[in-house]
């Protein structure tokens, strides 16, 4: 891949939780453990309508997050032993006014940082400005032509060209001046979005990112987006085409093991919150995404605009929460939507747990992106 050396990986479909077997080992001790990695909104606003959008279904009272609190925030981040913070989450991150100090005070602070983005926003300026202090910047991009574009993204077809130019200065930018940093994209894909899979891989190939990424699209637990996860068996043939189309500096994967889960758990508990955190566009903490509706009050630990992280993490009621996922009284098979954020992670911890898989620290060198578990 473009900027990597042979001997790193880039993994996408799994978890990199066995490379910090000592925040392992301190929780297995019962220590209350600082999450590995935090995904996060800094608004909860959006400049996009997609179809396929979970955030829709996660609506919570809204607080602004400024400037002085998320500096205090990526403070108290980095004080506690947070590894990671990726501006994904439940709004578009780039329009907030602090995107750009964001990144860059959390980069200063010896923090891994990561945004997901339609990637709309951006122009070469402000790009330019955030690239160098970014681990990587994904772009959710689920459809190759302009019109599916707009259908698919609930915007303009011609918004389609100006992320497309956009696309073209980050890899433009990368080569540059050097940047470690990985760009990549993503399709989050519905069957009915078939026609759209080679398009994109095709487009991929020619604006020269480090990857494309086409994963599932997460439902919750009541099914609201209806998706059809039956209809992904029909397209394996499709998306090992798109595969194939991986080469040297540009690389397509599916992401097979959550497709071909069809939208359903091994496991019962949650384990993985305390090591991945999700926090609202909003400011509020609950342990997962699935989580934010207001309508799941009894999980909500307490609101990052109100009140320190560093205060709300070491307090009685967050690890009340997260025991309480951890514990025999909570079934993530009935109680939670279709393979959240922290699947992989729990799939492992699971396992670990059971003894069936137990983590060990592995051989050779590490992935890319470690702090993002």
């Amino acid at each position: 891949m473009s900027g990597m050396t042979d001997h790193t990986e880039l993994i996408l479909d799994g978890t990199k939780l066995a490379w910090h077997l000592d925040r392992v080992r301190a929780w297995e001790r019962g220590e209350r453990i600082a999450p590995i990695t935090i995904d996060m909104a800094l608004t909860r606003a959006c400049n996009y309508s997609c179809h396929f959008c979970y955030a829709m279904l996660q609506e919570n009272d809204r607080q602004s997050i400024t400037g002085p609190v998320i500096r205090a925030f990526l403070d108290d981040c980095a004080e506690i032993g947070v590894r990671g913070v990726s501006f994904v989450s439940d709004g578009e991150s780039t329009i907030s006014p602090v995107f750009a100090e964001a990144v860059r005070h959390g980069h200063g602070l010896g923090l891994s940082m990561a945004c997901g983005t339609n990637g709309f926003i951006f122009n070469r300026r402000r790009l330019e400005e955030v690239l160098p202090h970014l681990t990587y910047l994904r772009i959710n991009i689920s459809a190759g032509e302009r019109d599916r574009y707009g259908e698919i993204m609930g915007v303009k077809p011609e918004w389609f060209d100006r992320v497309v130019d956009n696309i073209r200065d980050m890899v433009a930018i990368k080569k540059e001046q050097n940047l470690p940093v990985t760009i990549g994209l993503q399709m989050v894909l519905m069957p009915q979005y078939a026609d759209q899979v080679m398009p994109l891989a095709r487009l991929g190939k020619e604006l020269r990112p480090d990857y494309l990424i086409i994963k599932h699209c997460s439902d919750d637990e009541n099914g609201s987006l209806g998706v059809d996860y039956g209809g992904y068996a029909k397209l394996h043939d499709l998306l090992r085409e798109a595969e194939s189309l991986s080469d040297d500096g540009y690389s397509v994967q599916v992401k097979w093991s959550k497709i071909e889960a069809e939208g359903k758990r091994s496991y019962q508990r949650c384990y993985g919150a305390p090591f991945m955190l999700q926090i609202s566009g909003s400011g509020l903490i609950a342990p997962c995404g699935m989580l934010f509706n207001e309508r799941y009050k009894k999980f909500h630990i307490g609101n990052i605009v109100e009140e320190r992280f560093r205060d709300i993490w070491a307090s009685d009621r967050y690890w009340e929460v997260m025991n309480y996922l951890a514990s025999p009284e909570f079934d993530a098979q009935r109680a939670c939507g279709s393979l959240c954020l922290q699947h992989k992670v729990n799939e492992a911890l699971d396992a670990h747990v059971k003894g069936l898989h137990v983590l060990q620290t592995p051989s050779g060198n590490p992935p890319m992106h470690l702090s993002f578990v």
